[in-house]
Parts: C-alpha cells; structure tokens; sequence
C-alpha cells in the first residue's frame, strides 16, 4: 500500500476516534449500598486512569492497516487502482473502528477495576 493510502486511512481513523475520545472513561458504575464520601474524587481519579489507555494505541493502529491492507487487496481485485483505494479507507476505518470498540470497553473495565480497588462495592 503506497504512502497516500496509509495517510488517508490514518486520517479517517483518527476523525472517526476524535468524536468519542473520552468515551469509557465517563462510566459511572453501580455501586451496592450507599455511596462513600469519597465516591466522586475516586471517579474523577480513575476516570483520569483510564483515558491512559488511548484510542490511538498500537493496536487500533494495527488493526486500521491491516483492514486497509485487505481491503485494499479486496478493492484492487474488484476495480483495480480505484477500489484499492476506497478498499484501503474502508477498511482501515472498519479495522481501527472494531478495535477502538474494544478500547472504549477496556477503559471502562478500567474505571471499575479502579473503584473495586479503591473499596467501593460495583455491581455493573
């Protein structure tokens, strides 16, 4: 895949993520019984935790080119240069998509983690 290619599904990719980039991170968890006294400054703390774990880690970046891979390969096969293109920011942005999927949930587990640890009794 030529230069051109990996900057537009790069592009793509980022633009889809920038739109739910604190996303996960906002969870707020049930807890069992009452709340501690505390509760809202360990959710801001763990909130603040897992926006760590970044949407454009290495492995949405993985998983972007390699969709732009296949679907570029998918795209020549198809229509020739035209369709590796638009195979190429397809399925980037389907690849990059699945996984930031996953970090958003991996950011919440985060959250949760971080409130059992911190002793409140989460349920969800």
């Amino acid at each position: 895949m030529c230069f051109f290619s990996k900057v537009i599904v790069s592009a793509s990719v980022a633009a889809l993520l920038s739109a739910c980039g604190t996303t996960g991170s906002q969870y707020r968890p049930i807890v069992d019984g009452d709340k501690h006294s505390h509760y809202e400054v360990d959710l801001v703390t763990c909130s603040s935790l897992s926006r760590e774990r970044r949407y454009t880690n290495d492995d949405v970046k993985s998983e972007a080119l390699l969709g732009a891979a296949v679907g570029a390969v998918a795209g020549a096969i198809d229509d020739g240069s035209d369709g590796a293109l638009g195979g190429a920011i397809v399925g980037g942005v389907l690849g990059g998509g699945g996984r930031a999927w996953e970090t958003r949930e991996e950011r919440k587990r985060i959250v949760i983690e971080c409130m059992k640890q911190r002793g409140h009794r989460v349920v969800g």
